[in-house]
């Protein structure tokens, strides 16, 4: 049990899709996991991914990626960073008057 908590995630091999796109319209860089669900903390390396596309390009190539599932610690760690976060937003104050 220690060790989900402190240890290391254990890392899968998946094969995954990656799908690039740089128009005038549109820039984007998708990833998607051939049946794996990331979740929070979870980190995802993508293998010998394309790094450059040209203009007017739309790319779509099969790669596989090591995804490396976050502890317990991790997770937990993640989510409370997340939710502090949003809380930043919700900082607004509410005055009787006009602000001098």
């Amino acid at each position: 049990m220690l060790h989900y908590l402190l240890g290391r995630g254990k890392s899968i091999q998946v094969p995954c899709t990656v799908d690039l796109l740089n128009t005038a319209e549109f820039v984007h860089a998708h990833v998607v996991l051939d049946g794996v669900d990331v979740g929070p903390g979870d980190s995802v390396i993508v293998h010998d991914a394309p790094t450059t596309i040209g203009f007017g390009e739309h790319r779509v190539e099969r790669r596989m990626a090591t995804v490396t599932r976050a502890t317990a610690l991790d997770r937990f760690v993640t989510k409370l960073t997340a939710y502090l976060e949003l809380t930043e937003l919700y900082e607004v104050g509410f005055s009787a008057g006009r602000a001098q």
